[in-house]
């Protein structure tokens, strides 16, 4: 266990470079100390590595010093079979070079791991998209993409849904890329870091200036970060609604299951006739309304007045339309 652990944290030097304790701490699982000890051990074992102090200090190798330490286990040849993902590489212009090496990988690799990575490809497959549904037309996708490799500062005109519809027109430096439900969304910074949804891209352009990436940006955790704040913000306002055990128990499969989390933490008690009142994340009128119609006669919207209104209306149109 000790001596993979060695072995990681010196590929993730070799990798990345200057990296502090705490960071490779975060990525082996350990603690600082174990990093420390860890250290201690690879430079007793002739490995020239050394440590830089102050804010931005932290441990690296020498320049020009390479492992070859870099053997593939079966389950992680294994594994690498699971990240292949080609339909997002064909959108990003990617198709060939993941075929390409995942052919030369295949080679590479002994007969028994070989054959274990064909059985893995044959029993699993990635669909990102969800049901019913054609995935976003990118025609911008690779001109975002080779900006993004090159540092390149791009114009675009967006179609902008909030607080209104309207085209607008940003200059954006490109931070990074990142494949949701089968959606591709741009991270760029025109003031702030924020997000885009490529598909609402309507003309781009590639400017001649480049930038430097902010120090510290970390494309995974901004995205984090940026998914709690969207849910935050959609819980902010809430519908009320009476639901009978029949409506209660169909909330996963409408609502899905953050909001159907939320709503049955605000359960009240049951009534006589064994429907309770509870509170759900209300997105939009529309939204909301779109999926408690769903329930049919399981469920009752209480408030806000507007969604009460909002329903009434539409079952009433409804009614009409097969009377």
């Amino acid at each position: 266990m000790r001596a993979s652990r060695l072995v990681s944290l010196l590929l993730l030097l070799q990798n990345r470079g200057r990296m502090s304790a705490t960071r490779l701490a975060a990525e082996l699982g350990v603690t600082p100390r174990t990093v420390y000890r860890d250290v201690d051990a690879l430079a007793a074992a002739g490995v020239p590595i050394y440590a830089e102090h102050g804010p931005d200090g932290g441990y690296a190798l020498m320049d020009g010093y390479r492992t070859r330490l870099t053997g593939l286990t079966a389950d992680e040849a294994e594994s690498l079979f699971l990240t292949g993902m080609r339909g997002p590489a064909a959108e990003l212009g990617l198709g060939a070079q993941v075929a390409a090496a995942e052919l030369k990988l295949m080679a590479a690799l002994p007969t028994p791991y070989r054959d274990a990575s064909l059985r893995i490809r044959q029993r699993f497959h990635l669909d990102a998209p969800g049901w019913y549904r054609e995935p976003d037309a990118v025609p911008h996708l690779t001109a975002v993409a080779e900006a993004l490799w090159q540092d390149r500062r791009i114009e675009i005109r967006y179609r902008r849904w909030s607080p209104e519809p309207a085209e607008v027109t940003r200059r954006l430096r490109p931070l990074g890329l990142v494949l949701k439900a089968g959606v591709w969304y741009l991270v760029a910074i025109s003031k702030r870091p924020q997000t885009y949804r490529v598909a609402s891209i309507r003309s781009l352009r590639t400017l001649p200036d480049t930038f430097t990436r902010p120090d510290g940006f970390e494309l995974a955790e901004f995205w984090r970060t940026h998914v709690e704040r969207y849910e935050r913000a959609d819980a902010a306002d809430a519908a009320v609604v009476r639901l009978s055990p029949a409506g209660l128990a169909a909330l996963p499969e409408v609502l899905g299951p953050r909001a159907t989390r939320q709503a049955r933490a605000s359960l009240g008690a049951p009534g006589p006739d064994g429907w309770r009142e509870a509170t759900v994340p209300l997105e939009s009128l529309a939204h909301a309304a779109a999926g408690l119609l769903r329930l049919g006669p399981e469920a009752r919207v209480v408030g806000p007045p507007e969604l009460v209104e909002h329903m009434a209306g539409t079952i009433a149109a409804m009614a009409e339309l097969y009377r």
